[in-house]
């Protein structure tokens, strides 16, 4: 068999013999190749073994996983885990050590320990490295003097997420930086006072990392995923990359080549062009800025707009590092000198106040688009109503005409059952949210033959209205237990845990515990469902189509039906 019991120095004839059993034994012939390939490995072996030998090495197979390695008067033990083909049991009598079978040889003879001992119970002498959580993890945080806070969970593995997640985005955005967030998502993990792009690059391939950023409207996300080993280099790199941007104007202008191109993209992507129209539309003030940079600014944009906006935001109060699978009060010690001098200024978030309103542009093409929205008051800071929004998600569902959907999107959500089973004109229908620190948008976005343009918008009408009508037990129950289920399921991630935290330590100042987002989703009733609808609509529609919009109820119109 292919062993650790090869390595020993036998010679060339008995390999070709035992070779010869194995698979007459099986029932295959013996191929001369194949005995000249063993008789090749033989002396592989044998040669190993003298290397090693004359190296002071002596190498000696046990029973089964582990071996031993003498050299001097040191001896070490090593364990095998990997496949048993690198070990073999002891053979029961000396006749028998090489009347086994080929399998057996490569899987394990019949009588040992792995092969017998059920899957459910621990192999004799293989040590059990991994202990079970027996509590629950809890989330620890610490605020550095400079008002930066350092929130964690000791999530268990051997990899570690750690983020940096700042208040700052499109809404501090003014006509003199408009598109910036934009601008900093591309420029991340390149270049800084201390590193080149190119070093960036080799020191985070050097500990095996994945980085990603993100811009969002009122915040900036940066994290590396890295083993725990190298927790420390990555929270070097990670912060170096964010507090200390070089910005060269080299790599500034391939930034805004890039963005150019999202740009021009976004002909191409009606879902993306309508949440931007969306927002423009709905609201006045900071949420009503693009989060895309519009074409006519991009090449406005400079390395010092950019060196700007970094100085006046990025600071520690406005600052959050997050990470899942660290130690706490290592990752505390690791980044007070990393962090600790960022000064410790406070810049008040921007007003935005939703107004409503409508917005169309003509596009050639078979299917127009649309999305309609109402305001829900309260965002994120308003718990039980955030909550609420977020189970009416999961009650509308939808999704495409030929796709199920994830979670809550299937076959029995409202939109699929009561739209896209009823309607064949009807390519997508699909439930949207777009949530914030004090409000947030609700809605439906519907994509439909242009010819249907009209009635698109009256089935999205009569859906939201349906809500606060008929709603029942049954539907209601469903979307609880998928919004639950979803919620739990992206927890599993261990990059998801490590933003989440960030992302509420932003908005709360700390994190709340899973169970308490859950026994409010329990608490949801069809009563503060319809309730919410309610309230909804009595705040002004926002609109938003692109396609042929000649047949498009005019907004007067569609404001009137929920007036």
């Amino acid at each position: 068999p292919l062993t650790a019991d090869l390595i020993r120095p036998i010679s060339v004839s008995v390999c070709a013999r035992v070779f010869t059993n194995h698979l007459e034994q099986v029932g295959i012939p013996c191929a001369a190749t194949m005995v000249r390939d063993l008789q090749k490995f033989a002396r592989l072996g044998a040669r190993i073994r003298g290397e090693l030998g004359g190296a002071g090495l002596q190498i000696s197979a046990s029973n089964g996983l582990k071996s031993s390695y003498k050299t001097g008067s040191q001896s070490i033990s090593t364990t095998a885990y990997a496949s048993s083909v690198l070990a073999k049991s002891t053979p029961r009598h000396p006749s028998d050590a090489y009347d086994t079978s080929l399998f057996s040889g490569l899987f394990g003879d019949s009588s040992s320990s792995r092969v017998t001992t059920p899957l459910s119970e621990p192999l004799e002498g293989v040590e059990i490295r991994y202990e079970p959580q027996t509590q629950a993890v809890t989330t620890s945080t610490t605020t550095m003097s400079n008002g930066l806070k350092i929130a964690t969970e000791n999530t268990p593995g051997a990899t570690a997420t750690i983020g940096l997640y700042v208040n700052a985005g499109s809404i501090y955005e003014n006509g003199a930086c408009m598109g910036v967030s934009h601008l900093l998502e591309y420029m991340a993990w390149k270049g800084t006072k201390n590193r080149s792009s190119l070093r960036v690059v080799r020191e985070i391939e050097a500990i095996g990392g994945n980085v990603l950023a993100s811009a969002s409207r009122e915040q900036m996300a940066y994290s590396i995923d890295t083993t725990r080993a190298t927790v420390p280099e990555a929270l070097e790199i990670l912060t170096d990359c964010v507090v200390n941007p070089k910005f060269e104007l080299w790599e500034v202008k391939e930034a805004l080549d890039r963005m150019k191109q999202d740009v021009k993209n976004l002909e191409d992507n009606p879902q993306t062009t309508l949440l931007e129209a969306l927002h423009s539309a709905a609201y006045s003030g900071g949420l009503g800025q693009p989060l895309i940079a519009p074409k006519s600014v991009v090449s406005s944009l400079t390395p010092e707009v950019a060196r700007e906006f970094v100085n006046e935001l990025y600071t520690g109060a406005r600052m959050c590092l997050s990470g899942a699978g660290v130690e706490h009060n290592e990752l505390v010690r690791l980044a007070e000198p990393l962090l600790g001098e960022l000064p410790a200024g406070m810049v008040g978030e921007p007003p935005s106040q939703y107004i409503g309103g409508d917005w169309r542009q003509f596009a050639a093409g078979p299917l127009t688009h649309g999305v309609l929205a109402f305001e829900h008051a309260g965002g994120w800071n308003d718990v039980k109503g955030s909550v609420v929004a977020t189970v009416l998600q999961y009650l509308l569902g939808g999704g495409g005409s030929f796709s199920a959907g994830g979670p809550g999107k299937g076959m029995h959500s409202r939109l699929y059952t009561r739209v896209l089973n009823q309607y064949h004109w009807m390519q997508n229908c699909t439930a949207m949210t777009s949530i914030y620190n004090n409000t947030g948008l609700v809605g439906i976005f519907a994509s439909a033959e242009s010819s249907h343009a009209e009635d698109m918008v009256s089935v999205m009408c009569k859906e939201i209205e349906s809500v606060a009508q008929d709603l029942t037990d049954v539907e209601l129950a469903r979307a609880k237990s998928a919004a639950a289920s979803s919620v739990l399921m992206n927890l599993e991630s261990r990059a998801v845990v490590s933003e989440d935290i960030g992302r509420q330590v932003l908005t709360y100042g700390h994190r709340k515990p899973i169970n308490e987002f859950l026994q409010e989703i329990e608490k949801v009733s069809v009563a503060d469902v319809k309730k919410a609808v309610t309230e909804m609509m009595k705040t002004p529609p926002t609109m938003a189509t692109i396609g042929d919009v000649s047949s498009v109820p005019r907004y007067d119109l569609v404001s009137k039906r929920f007036g």
